[in-house]
């Protein structure tokens, strides 16, 4: 079963091949993993286990899928990009396939020189993520080619979201919806933080998501100290509180919620201040999103705000980044961000500080879709709960 519609992996790669003729590129190459699946799924709707790959683009001719024996059945089955060929430095270290057809990148160099004629110069996606060897088979196997790195021109393809890919993100927020009722409610002395988590992948799960953007988050007492603290076997107690996080995927697009909730059903006093500070510091940059704004103007009132409150020591991440293929993806609209908010944009508000000596870390988030006439929360439930007190 296909995740991407064969209309949306036409047109990426119709983008795609825009690129190359701006740069003069006979070849395309992106590549990706199951930890940076986003440049490759945006063009199949569909990643590796276990191996890594790369997706091929000629100038002329079908695109290819270059990976794993393992994979290639699954790429055939469920990839909008079928044709395959099977690499050493994409497969599993050591393992042994007797019965597969395997390839090495001269033997694709002399392919695609027969095919093109003579190929000079090839475009990477994702250089800086492949393996060192990975990389050097392909200096070796293309000699005399010009190897042009061109991730920025690649991934600002994925900034501005298109009507499908906003309709699922717009889904994936609804499951991420669910998930948050049933979490919270999980939420008692006595249960584990795996408990917690069990709930609320259960509960998108059952209505379809096809995956998630992170490992579930459900952080209690000191173990919240982190930015992505995956639940555990630990037990919840009475005065904790709860940092609780869960990022749906609808055929691969990311949604997502996160919030900080009480075990014993009720905020302390200090502990509502903490909340307060949070919510104030999420209105603050929920006011920002407007178009044209940079990610500096965006970031600057409640970096300030935090100031004020002497808790600017505790902040580790940007306040705002876009949402898609990956739960936080480019742009970033952080304190020394010149990116612009444009129409198209999925963005996510994301509040947190971490390391403080009484609440340990804590974050709230939900996500909006930019448009002409503004910000639209993507969950009208959250926008709600995460700016009143």
């Amino acid at each position: 079963m296909a995740y991407l519609n064969k209309a949306e992996s036409e047109s990426r790669i119709a983008r795609v091949k825009e690129i190359m003729k701006s740069k003069d590129l006979d070849v395309v190459l992106v590549y990706y993993d199951e930890f940076n699946i986003g440049n490759g799924w945006y063009l199949t709707g569909w990643c590796p286990q276990f191996e890594s790959g790369a997706v091929l683009i000629p100038r002329s001719g079908n695109p290819l899928i270059l990976g794993g024996p393992e994979s290639e059945p699954f790429a055939k089955l469920d990839s909008m990009i079928t044709e395959t060929r099977n690499f050493p430095v994409f497969m599993v270290p050591d393992e042994e396939y007797p019965n597969a057809t395997i390839i090495d990148f001269p033997q694709l160099f002399t392919e695609l020189n027969a095919e093109l004629g003579n190929v000079k110069k090839v475009g990477l996606v994702g250089a800086e993520r492949m393996p060192a060897g990975g990389y050097m088979q392909i200096v070796e196997g293309f000699k005399g080619v010009d190897l042009v790195d061109v991730t920025s021109d690649y991934v600002q393809l994925r900034y501005i979201k298109s009507p499908w890919e906003r309709l699922q993100i717009e889904a994936a927020f609804k499951l991420a919806d669910y998930a948050y009722d049933a979490m919270k409610n999980k939420i008692t002395s006595g249960v584990s933080e795996i408990e917690v988590a069990a709930v609320g992948e259960f509960e998108v799960r059952s209505r379809g998501a096809s995956g998630f953007g992170f490992t579930t988050i459900v952080g209690s007492g000191k173990r919240s100290n982190a930015v992505v603290p995956t639940a555990s076997s630990k037990i919840l107690q009475d005065g904790e509180l709860v940092m609780l996080g869960i990022a749906p995927k609808v055929n691969g697009y990311a949604g997502v919620v996160g919030d900080v909730i009480p075990v014993s059903g009720e905020y302390s006093t200090s502990q509502l201040d903490c909340i307060r500070y949070l919510k104030d510091a999420f209105r603050l940059t929920r006011e920002q999103l407007i178009l044209g704004k940079t990610g500096k103007e965006i970031d600057a009132p409640a970096r300030k705000y935090f100031e004020k409150h002497n808790l600017s020591k505790y902040l580790v991440c940007p306040f705002v980044h876009t949402i898609g293929l990956h739960e936080a993806e480019s742009p970033f609209f952080g304190p020394n961000s010149s990116d612009v908010l444009k129409p198209g944009m999925m963005v996510c508000v994301d509040v947190s500080f971490f390391g403080h000596p009484e609440f340990n870390g804590v974050r709230i988030e939900t996500g909006y879709k930019i448009t002409e006439e503004g910000a639209i929360p993507l969950s009208e439930k959250m926008d709600k709960i995460l700016t009143e007190y």
